[in-house]
């Protein structure tokens, strides 16, 4: 078997079977960013169950990668709480940072031209 035609049947089989999950609904390509970002981080050894109502009280709270990367650490802490592994979100943090000085840049760059 060609590994185009093994890709494909897996592909095929993932579209008719995977689950729905929040981070997955449509939404803009924005959300759909920021909603893949922080699942990633809360499911580093966490099962799906566990994260959802995590995952939907997070995003509530902080919506979006500007307010991530405004919280307070006491306050982003308590968001967490109950999730455990708190250098995760620590570093979903300094990810947030890092993503808005790239992005700032960005638009500084292109404003250059």
């Amino acid at each position: 078997m060609s590994k185009t035609i093994l890709t494909k049947k897996i592909l095929y089989w993932y579209d008719n079977n995977k689950r729905e999950l929040p981070w997955r609904k449509k939404n803009s390509q924005i959300k759909r960013e920021y909603y893949t970002l922080v699942s990633e981080f809360m499911l580093q050894q966490t099962q799906v169950t566990t994260v959802i109502p995590y995952f939907n009280n997070f995003i509530k709270k902080i919506p979006n990668l500007t307010a991530l990367s405004k919280i307070n650490e006491s306050k982003l802490l308590k968001y967490w709480e109950g999730l455990g592994y708190y250098s995760r979100v620590k570093n979903l943090k300094k990810t947030a940072n890092i993503v808005k000085k790239i992005l700032m840049e960005g638009c500084q760059v292109q404003s250059m031209n």
